[in-house]
């Protein structure tokens, strides 16, 4: 008898971004995808609001799941992975951080970072 695991039984990642609220949400959310890019964001942010459609675009065009973490709502969260500023977007791959990136990224650049990860 075999036990079939989430990547075993060919599940996709989301192709939309997901609200996390917590550590043990995010923590989560890491163990069940391979390549996970979590976007640190605000409301209030004028950059944030600039780099939200990228952010989109990369969930449902790269084999990299996208979280969205509200900082405001999340503050300790934000403060467990150090981020002073935002947008900062942390990529995850096989459960470990592997980079972090602060402030407006190209749209190239970041596909170009999952890529690395997810091939």
């Amino acid at each position: 008898m075999t036990v079939e695991t989430a990547s075993d039984a060919g599940a996709t990642t989301p192709d939309e971004p997901r609200p996390i609220a917590g550590q043990s949400e995010l923590d989560q959310f890491v163990a069940d995808n391979d390549v996970v890019l979590a976007d640190f964001y605000a409301d209030w942010c004028g950059p944030c609001q600039m780099i939200a459609p990228v952010v989109e675009r990369l969930a449902a065009e790269t084999d990299a799941a996208v979280a969205k973490v509200d900082v405001d709502a999340n503050q300790q969260l934000a403060a467990a992975y150090g981020v002073r500023g935002v947008p900062t977007l942390v990529l995850f791959a096989d459960g470990e951080q592997v980079e972090e990136i602060v402030g407006v990224q190209g749209e190239d650049q970041l596909r170009s970072l999952i890529e690395g990860y997810t091939e």
